[in-house]
């Protein structure tokens, strides 16, 4: 396999097969692979901006029936430590994010045996009745899969009356690595690679914004990793012309403290900085057709995000008003707005505020010229 042919092939924006992709992140240097994905990056978005948005995360509840071994945050039904978030509890969280700039809920419920889709609809349209502007990037595929099953109806059906609701965008949460064999050992009850990436189809279909997550670094091979990749690029390829699609990606390594799959299994995330950056090269290098490549600095700290930004990150995402999920694994740094700007600024880049459809906004919450940040063409 000619490195030169690849090279040729991918700064030519073509899709690079698994093996393709694994002969690259295996064979280039650390430089050589971050010098491809910058470039791409620059053919994508050539100019010095790097975005970045306020939002703020919310758990509807914290009781989930998956059980995924990865994560020490939810809690059963009957625990004294569950909860379920009120619509009082909702307000005083959208005052303090209005008052730091924010306009948007990252809204995370877990697959709650007893809460079903009416319960979904009230909330998001008495948070869209109290505060009209407030902006809902709610709920993710694995939800989507388990109040189907409740109601014994459709993806579409459960979308589109969630996005009548006051829906505005679906996280690509849950994603954890597309692999059957990964997931029946990670999240047995969670839904499957092919039902989260059905969900996306139908998503897409509605033209609903989404972006598409994974969570690496545990038991999957580097394999897995590239046929996670290829597949969230074949959805994005079947999209209608003119639909937004996955607008974004972002992976982060698993995060290991007091976790199931940590403590009983013994697998512990050891991915290192230079892991981290080339799995944001190869991520850019094989989404030629997902616009915005995500450094997860919650994850992985401000220096190796910094970096990543010279391998084909172009976006820095939120300063996590609140963040509730990774943060008891282990993830435990923070940015303000003002510091999120100066890490970008200091990296060599020129923050610009967006929402979640990657369109400018000031500080202030007013929109920019109707242009939006991603001037793409999907291939």
């Amino acid at each position: 396999m000619k490195t030169e042919i690849l090279l040729n092939k991918a700064l030519s924006l073509e899709n690079l097969t698994i093996d393709e992709g694994k002969f690259l992140f295996e064979t280039l240097s650390l430089t050589d692979l971050m010098t491809l994905g910058h470039r791409i990056r620059q053919m994508l978005h050539p100019n010095k901006t790097v975005t970045w948005i306020i939002d703020r995360n919310v758990n509807i509840t914290n009781v989930c029936i998956s059980g995924c071994k990865f994560c020490n945050f939810y809690r059963p039904i009957h625990s004294k430590e569950a909860y379920i978030t009120t619509l009082s509890e909702y307000a005083a969280k959208i005052e303090e994010m209005h008052r730091m700039g924010g306009d948007q809920l990252l809204l995370q419920g877990g697959m709650h045996p007893k809460l079903k889709l009416h319960f979904y609809e009230k909330l998001f349209s008495d948070l869209k009745r109290l505060y009209p502007d407030i902006r809902l990037h709610a709920l993710g595929p694995a939800e989507i899969v388990h109040l189907t099953k409740m109601e014994k109806t459709t993806y579409t059906t459960v979308l589109s009356r969630l996005v009548a609701a006051g829906m505005n965008s679906l996280p690509g949460a849950g994603a954890e690595i597309l692999s059957d064999r990964v997931r029946k050992i990670l999240s047995p009850v969670k839904c499957s690679s092919g039902e989260w990436l059905e969900v996306m189809r139908a998503a897409h279909e509605l033209d609903l914004t989404t972006s598409a997550t994974m969570m690496f670094g545990h038991i999957e091979t580097l394999e897995e990793r590239l046929g996670h990749l290829t597949a969230l690029r074949e959805v994005q390829s079947q999209k209608a012309a003119g639909h937004k699609g996955f607008l974004s990606f972002i992976p982060w390594p698993f995060q290991d403290d007091h976790t199931e799959l940590k403590d009983r299994m013994g697998v512990k995330n050891q991915v290192t900085p230079e892991e981290y950056i080339r799995m944001i090269a190869i991520s850019r290098i094989m989404l030629p057709n997902i616009p915005n490549i995500q450094a997860s600095w919650l994850t992985v700290g401000k220096e190796t995000a910094q970096l990543c930004l010279h391998a084909g990150a172009n976006d820095f995402g939120s300063i996590m008003i609140e963040e509730n999920v990774v943060s008891v694994a282990g993830a435990t740094h923070t940015f303000d707005a003002a510091g999120i700007q100066q890490a970008i600024r200091n990296a060599g880049f020129e923050p610009q505020l967006r929402d979640q459809d990657f369109h400018r906004v000031t500080i202030g919450g007013d929109p920019a010229p109707p242009d939006s940040l991603t001037r793409f063409n999907s291939h």
